[in-house]
């Protein structure tokens, strides 16, 4: 009888006392047996993910395939995982190389949820062409509008709530987000709004029934146009407020007295911040607000690009900056910042209730997107939480203002938000 030795080749990578258990379909197990957190190799296939992508990447595949197994949640794995990760050395590769390559390292076909990498997509354009911009968005937020319920409950809004109180609800902090974007844009009845990315229209409806502004709001993704429509003629506001599904790009009308972008500059892309900031001042009267709403790097000199899995399975070109970029590139194209703040840690505790809603309806999820994109949705959102915890990512609010003729801004002494 052989004996099992698939998990002994992680030896002396996991530690034996910690929080971690690493089991194969041999029977072998790495780590401490008696760990809350166990991480599967269910399958030889699995060690063949691992193996032919090291890092986020094989681990993607391996867990949407199914061929990877989570015991004790996705948050608490990649809790004790990412430390090990980051605290391997070549020596530790050489090693699990040399110990399992033989029978394990083969081709293998990625799953049909993976795009092609950054070089293959090209042949859907230019990074952040309106093609390869429309296909990515689509790629997202075309999942299914029932999946985006479950997840994101009634609110339907895709990006950071800020919390009122730390037992606030999800939809609590939502209503809280979208009113605090209202207060900061000072809207006021007749205003006019323009709303690009405007997601399922939550900004638009809010900002037209609580503060009786006319808004426009824009999105590439048509699922999500065609939900905000009939959301809005059903609450009575298609006389307020109207979503398109159109390239914020395209928009015609200008003389906005305020423009919100929540969540849309993680799309743009770092070399298209100058042209997109241009174009959202050019739509605003003088003394007109620009609230701009988007995760951002913890300094400046990260790289921008996203990870391989988030690229390819999540945010296909997405980009990420820091504030100060940001900043600069608002400043540059006219507008005087007024105020900056960062909601990391509602951002983690918005995650942290979306998961919780997967979890609750997994059922529904997989029946209506199926498992494998279900666990696409899973793994992102735990790793995005884990990223807010540890300060690897924040989420910044930053108010600019088109400042009028000699220098008249429109804004108070002190903020009155």
């Amino acid at each position: 009888m052989t004996t099992p030795r698939i998990a002994s080749a992680f030896e002396g990578l996991i530690p034996p006392d910690g929080g971690l258990a690493v089991s194969a379909y041999d029977g072998s197990v790495a780590g401490n047996p008696d760990a809350p957190v166990r991480l599967e190799l269910s399958t030889p296939e699995a060690v063949t993910y691992l193996l032919s992508a090291p890092g986020e990447l094989g681990l993607a595949r391996a867990y949407v395939t199914g061929h990877l197994t989570v015991t004790g949640g996705l948050y608490n794995l990649l809790d004790v995982l990412v430390p090990i990760i980051d605290d391997l050395h070549l020596r530790d590769g050489i090693k699990l190389l040399r110990e399992l390559a033989p029978t394990h390292l083969r081709p293998v076909q990625a799953p049909p949820e993976e795009l092609p990498g950054r070089a293959r997509r090209a042949a859907l354009g230019l990074r952040h062409s309106r093609n390869r911009d429309s296909v990515a968005i689509s790629r997202h937020y075309d999942v299914s509008n029932r999946f985006y319920e479950l997840v994101l409950g009634p609110s339907m809004a895709y990006t950071c709530a800020c919390y009122p109180t730390a037992d606030a609800t999800l939809e609590e902090a939502q209503w809280q987000k979208f009113d605090l974007v209202c207060r900061k844009l000072a809207l006021e009845p007749g205003m006019r709004l323009l709303d690009v990315g405007c997601g399922w229209g939550g900004m638009a409806m809010h900002a037209a029934e609580h503060y009786g502004v006319d808004v426009l709001g824009v999105t590439l993704s048509r699922e999500q146009a065609l939900w905000a429509q009939k959301e809005i003629a059903a609450r009575g506001l298609s006389d307020k407020a109207e979503v398109r599904h159109l390239d914020y790009r395209d928009v015609t009308e200008t003389g906005f007295d305020a423009v919100s972008s929540i969540g849309l500059t993680e799309h743009v892309g770092a070399r298209n911040l100058p042209a997109y900031f241009s174009f959202l001042y050019g739509k605003l009267r003088p003394q007109g607000r620009l609230l701009n709403h988007c995760i951002t790097r913890t300094n400046t000199t990260a790289p921008h690009k996203v990870g391989p899995f988030f690229d390819r399975y999540v945010f296909p070109d997405g980009e990420l900056e820091g504030i100060g970029e940001i900043a600069s590139a608002m400043q540059d194209n006219g507008f005087e910042i007024r105020h900056d703040e960062n909601l990391r840690e509602h951002y983690a505790k918005t995650l942290a209730a979306w998961c919780a809603n997967l979890d609750e309806n997994w059922e529904e999820a997989v029946q209506d997107a199926g498992v494998a994109r279900a666990r696409v949705w899973a793994l992102y959102m735990a790793a995005s939480q884990l990223a807010f915890d540890r300060h690897q990512l924040e989420l910044h609010q930053l108010l600019g203002v088109k400042v009028g003729e000699k220098g008249v801004s429109g804004m108070p002494l002190r903020p009155t938000w």
